[in-house]
């Protein structure tokens, strides 16, 4: 355990930066999730269509999507469950392992998808996108890969 002479606190800029990371992040999660209500979705919602929609076959291992979405096992299946009784996605057995399942996107699911898609993409233009010029998010992005790849790694996921 690190003892106090040992931490290396954050300087003034540091925190400021650290801070903003913070506040933008729950800010914008919380404006795209208001955006989404009118579609009676939520973002944890949409990140599963999205993830659904682009896999081969509109469909993924409950696993592998659970891992996509950061969500344990348990909370994905609850969230799944929620999301069958909306026929927005069904649940199949896996043939080459018993004890597996697939979630599928059902075609409901992707009418969902197509309606839903650009009025998301315009709230994360309106909100995001829109508000930073082509050269700071060129340079957001430089920054911020270094994180999600050691973050990923930390994960022990590529």
């Amino acid at each position: 355990m690190e003892t106090e002479t040992a931490t290396r606190w954050l300087t003034d800029a540091e925190q400021c930066a650290w801070r903003t990371h913070l506040e933008v992040n729950r800010l914008l999660t919380y404006q795209l999730e208001r955006d989404l209500q009118p579609f009676s979705l939520t973002m944890n919602d949409y990140e599963i269509l999205v993830n659904l929609s682009e896999s081969e076959g509109v469909r993924m291992r409950m696993s592998d999507l659970a891992a996509a979405t950061l969500q344990s096992k348990s909370r994905l299946s609850h969230q799944i469950t929620r999301m069958e009784n909306a026929d927005l996605v069904r649940r199949e057995n896996c043939e080459s392992d018993r004890r597996g399942l697939f979630a599928v996107l059902t075609e409901h699911g992707m009418e969902t998808m197509r309606k839903v898609a650009p009025h998301h993409v315009a709230s994360v233009r309106r909100h995001f996108i829109d508000l930073v010029s082509p050269e700071a998010l060129e340079e957001l992005h430089k920054t911020l890969r270094p994180v999600a790849e050691h973050l990923r790694a930390q994960r022990g996921k590529p």
